[in-house]
C-alpha cells in the first residue's frame, strides 16, 4: 500500500505556479481576444450599410428602383436587377393579388424610388395593411419565376385571372420567350 504524504511546500508552489498560470492567460487573452469586439462593431456597421435599402417584396420601407434592358425594352428593375412587374386587374388604388397570388408576385413593400427615371412614385394600402410601391399609378411586383437578374419570365403571362406585364419604360416589349402558349402560368390560383 502506497501512503501519500501530504507535503505543504509542495502544495504550496503548485498553488503558486497555477496561479502565476492563471494569471498570465488572463493578461494575454485580451490581446488574443481584444480585437473582437471592434471588428464585431465594424460587421454589424457594414451589415447595415448593406441592407438599407430594402429590395422590392423584402418587407422593408423603402425600394431604389432602376431600369435594365431586357430583350430590347428599358424595363424598371429592383435595385438587383430582377423585372417589376404590374398587373392588370389592379386600379391606382387597390392591388388585386394578394393570398396566394402575392406568394408567386410578391408586392414591392413601402415606398420606392428611381433616380431618371420619369414618372411618378407612389404607395397604396394593400388589404393587409402593408404599403405597396406604386409607379404611374400600378402597383408593383417582381416574380419569383425570375431566376437571375435580367430575365422577364412573367411578362405576358395569365395568371391570377390577369395578365401581368413588365413596367416598360421605353421600346415595345412582348410576352416572355418562354411564356407558355395559351398564357396559363401554370399556379391555378
Amino acid at each position: 500500500m502506497h501512503h501519500t504524504t501530504f507535503r505543504p511546500g509542495r502544495a504550496r508552489l503548485a498553488v503558486q505556479w497555477a496561479r502565476r498560470r492563471a494569471a498570465a492567460c488572463e493578461r494575454r487573452q485580451p490581446r488574443r481576444t481584444g480585437w473582437l469586439a471592434p471588428a464585431a462593431v465594424v460587421a454589424a456597421v457594414l451589415i447595415a450599410a448593406a441592407c438599407g435599402g430594402a429590395s422590392p417584396g423584402s418587407g422593408g420601407t423603402g425600394s431604389m428602383l432602376k431600369t435594365t434592358t431586357i430583350n430590347g425594352a428599358t424595363v424598371l428593375t429592383n435595385a438587383k436587377g430582377f423585372t417589376i412587374y404590374s398587373f392588370a386587374l389592379d386600379t391606382p388604388a387597390k392591388s388585386n393579388c394578394n393570398g396566394q397570388c402575392a406568394q408567386f408576385w410578391p408586392p414591392v413593400k413601402g415606398s420606392a424610388t428611381g433616380a431618371g427615371i420619369n414618372g411618378t412614385f407612389g404607395t397604396i394600402k394593400r388589404s393587409d395593411g402593408s404599403t405597396q410601391a406604386t409607379f404611374d399609378g400600378r402597383p408593383l411586383y417582381t416574380y419569383v419565376g425570375d431566376k437571375s437578374p435580367g430575365q422577364a419570365t412573367g411578362n405576358g403571362l395569365n395568371a391570377a385571372g390577369g395578365i401581368w406585364h413588365e413596367i416598360a419604360i421605353s421600346g415595345t416589349t412582348g410576352p416572355a420567350s418562354n411564356a407558355p402558349p395559351g398564357g396559363s402560368g401554370g399556379y391555378g390560383y
